[in-house]
């Protein structure tokens, strides 16, 4: 050992003696780490079209399913044709979003995307239980523009104490349901943002496809930040979103196609929320049950109060 210890010096100088000013066979402190190497990242049109059409489908899709085939079909006390889209929703999405995160061209904690979708799953399984109650209760005179106590088919359950049921079952749904859904959902899309940067300008466009999907998966987060009642976390995701591109700009890298969809879904979400908040300013029954300084009416709330006495006033006629 001892002489080959001697030797090995040696051996490592001899390209340095050719003219090569580091050898080889050594490595350089601070070299690059597997991470922090840029591979370009092709748009993943595939995975964001099928993100895209499972949440239309899966998620916006399942009360209307419930509302529009007829309830023969699936009576009150069994599960609705929404609940199995909600059941399909709860496997399809976990799917997706691994599958997404292999695609990062950037090595990303796999540790916290697990944890995040195990949450992801939990939460979305307590809100399809809480939900499916929920809506189910609508053909039952349940009015969602009205608070809990307030509606006329709860209010006059007998014992009172049944009414502190109902509410719970309110909390898991728009609450314990919500957060621990969503939160994980929009952790997994920052982690992958993460990794959506590259120092190519000629990478940093968006694509035909990317334009397509834009204004659809916009509107969707739209629905889903208004329905879930969590701006307070989207806006959060979205100021983090502008802070790393800012600061990743300060070292030359810029958004890649994937990274641009996102950032510019984000955009487009807000200000669909702010026209939407700027229609409803106005309305004095929704103001009542969100009277917070968050002023951010849920869609079926305004289906359930205008939409829902349309058709009753067009059937009646």
């Amino acid at each position: 050992l001892g002489e080959d210890a001697n030797l090995e010096p040696a051996r490592l100088l001899v390209p340095c003696l050719k003219g090569d000013t580091v050898p080889p066979a050594l490595p350089r402190h601070g070299a690059v780490k597997n991470e922090d190497t840029f591979k370009p990242s092709p748009f993943h049109f595939d995975l964001w079209f099928y993100f895209t059409l499972q949440n239309w489908v899966l998620d916006f899709g399942r009360p209307i399913a419930m509302i529009i085939l007829p309830l023969e079909w699936f009576p009150l006390n069994k599960p609705s044709a929404g609940d199995y889209f909600h059941m399909a929703y709860n496997v399809i999405t976990p799917f997706l979003l691994l599958k997404l995160i292999e695609r990062s061209p950037k090595t990303l904690p796999r540790s916290m995307v697990y944890v995040s979708i195990i949450m992801f799953v939990m939460g979305a399984s307590i809100h399809l239980v809480g939900d499916s109650v929920n809506h189910r209760l609508i053909f039952s005179g349940y009015q969602h523009h009205l608070s809990v106590r307030e509606n006329p088919i709860i209010k006059n359950l007998k014992p009172e104490t049944l009414i502190d049921s109902f509410e719970l079952l309110y909390y898991y749904d728009e609450y314990l349901g919500h957060s621990m859904w969503y939160i994980p959902f929009f952790l997994i899309l920052f982690i992958y943002f993460t990794g959506c940067f590259t120092p190519v300008e000629e990478e940093s466009r968006m694509p035909v496809a990317a334009l397509l999907l834009v204004g659809p998966s916009s509107l969707y987060y739209w629905y889903l930040v208004t329905e879930g009642q969590i701006f307070i976390l989207y806006i959060f995701t979205f100021f983090a979103m502008m802070a790393l591109v800012m600061h990743q700009k300060r070292k030359g890298l810029v958004l890649d196609s994937n990274g641009l969809f996102l950032f510019y879904s984000f955009i487009i979400t807000l200000l669909l929320i702010a026209v939407w908040v700027v229609w409803l300013w106005n309305d004095k029954i929704l103001r009542k049950k969100y009277p917070g300084v968050i002023y951010i009416p849920e869609p079926w709330a305004f289906y359930t109060l205008h939409m829902n006495n349309l058709h009753a006033a067009k059937e009646s006629l």
